[in-house]
């Protein structure tokens, strides 16, 4: 698979634990980024009961632009009763490919990810599922998400992994060790969260509260102290960078810093409206300087190292 640099998220597109937008806002952030030459979509039907993969699926059949790109979608974990569920035995994960074969009104998925283990399936089950689906043909490419090295070690004794997904941004470098192992094994490595759920677009410098289902309550920490005050520091020193290059938006830097790492394949980027869109992938048009590089590298261990 050769993709583009930045992934188009559709967590938000679903709907469920973020801000909510009219659903011609949405369709219209998905169309944007395949005519800015995103060419690959991630999502799950974990994103609100497979509404972001109606999303998808349509647009992309609205568009005639199936074969142009890559799908990646997820299995193990649902998203029933406003809460997440997760189930990667056998017939879960065969059921749910088949649910997100028609989401997506496709009858292949280019990527297949784990989405979360389930922490009681066998690693021999799933993957032996994920190993039958790939022989059918429904699914071409095997990936897990949120794995530790370990569980990867494991689980690909039964299926080769040819991707792994974690999260990985400015404000979140916990596994960065283990995403430079997985680049080292030949894997494709796609950083979500790479705009710390929207922090480091410089957008909100002021705490705010979000409800318990909110994915910047629950998920992201982010938003809450002391996390939020540091990164308040770091923004500073992005606004600094931003003027100097004639004011680029701070969501640009934070791209282009994800992106230049040697183990990054990919930044998967969430937005749910054209303009997000064309802001984002703007990032990809330019480079930061090694000594901008340097700087930033600086702030983060000033203001961040401890958290």
């Amino acid at each position: 698979m050769t993709v583009s640099e930045m992934a188009l998220g559709t967590w938000g597109i679903g709907g469920a634990g973020w801000d909510e937008r009219p659903e011609e806002s949405r369709l219209g952030a998905i169309r944007a980024a395949v005519e800015q030459g995103v060419n690959l979509i991630d999502t799950a039907p974990a994103y609100n009961a497979g509404a972001a993969e109606r999303f998808v699926g349509r647009v992309l059949e609205e568009m005639g632009v199936r074969q142009k790109m890559f799908i990646a979608t997820k299995c193990g974990t649902e998203f029933i009763n406003g809460g997440y569920v997760r189930d990667c035995s056998a017939a879960a994960v065969i059921r749910e490919c088949e649910e997100s074969l028609r989401n997506l009104r496709t009858d292949y998925i280019d990527l297949y990810l784990i989405h979360w283990p389930d922490g009681k399936t066998p690693f021999a089950e799933t993957m032996d599922a994920l190993s039958r689906l790939k022989q059918q043909g429904k699914i071409l490419h095997v990936g897990v998400s949120n794995f530790t090295r370990e569980q990867m070690e494991e689980a690909g004794k039964f299926c080769p992994i040819e991707v792994y997904q974690t999260q990985h941004s400015m404000v979140f470098r916990n596994n960065e060790e283990q995403m430079r192992w997985a680049a080292a094994q030949g894997m494709g490595v796609m950083a979500y969260g790479a705009l710390g759920g929207g922090i480091l677009t410089g957008a909100i410098r002021e705490r705010r509260e979000y409800a318990p289902s909110d994915s910047r309550n629950r998920f992201y920490r982010h938003f809450q102290e002391p996390m939020f005050s540091k990164i308040m520091e770091l923004l500073k020193e992005m606004d600094r960078l931003s003027s100097a290059r004639d004011g680029l938006p701070l969501s640009q830097i934070a791209l282009n810093w994800s992106a230049q790492k040697a183990f990054v394949s990919c930044c998967v980027v969430g937005a749910q409206s054209e303009n997000r869109v064309l802001e984002n992938t703007g990032a990809f048009d330019w480079s930061l300087t090694p000594e901008e590089d340097a700087a930033l590298e600086e702030a983060l261990a000033r203001h961040l190292a401890e958290v």
